[in-house]
């Protein structure tokens, strides 16, 4: 199951990084439609995730949910903001994405670590 939640994760890290391309680029929010795609791969990985701690996972692996949870935290602060009509802040999109990579990384030092 955590391999799924690697591929869900990572379809959502590459909507991830178009979105703070084109903030970072544009310095407009990204459209609704890149953010729900965002969003719902992030929701349907963090299912599986939360399925896979639950049924039977290490350390790691619950580490990278937490790491996880808080980097949805912070999507739901910035879908906030865009959903209000303001600016997305520079430091809570990056923030954001810090904390999504490094939930990502553990999760895949988890799955390398219990096949080997």
């Amino acid at each position: 199951m955590l391999v799924y939640a690697i591929v869900l994760f990572a379809i959502a890290a590459l909507a991830g990084f178009t979105m703070a391309a084109i903030h970072f680029r544009t310095r407009t929010n990204p459209r609704a439609l890149l953010a729900g795609v965002h969003g719902l791969f992030a929701a349907s990985g963090l299912i599986v995730l939360i399925l896979a701690v639950m049924k039977a996972s290490s350390g790691i692996a619950q580490a990278a949910l937490g790491v996880l949870l808080l980097a949805a935290l912070g999507g739901f602060t910035l879908v906030s903001f865009h959903l209000r009509g303001r600016a997305l802040p520079d430091g809570l999109v990056v923030g954001h994405a810090l904390l999504g990579v490094a939930g990502f990384g553990t999760l895949i030092a988890a799955v390398w670590l219990s096949v080997s």
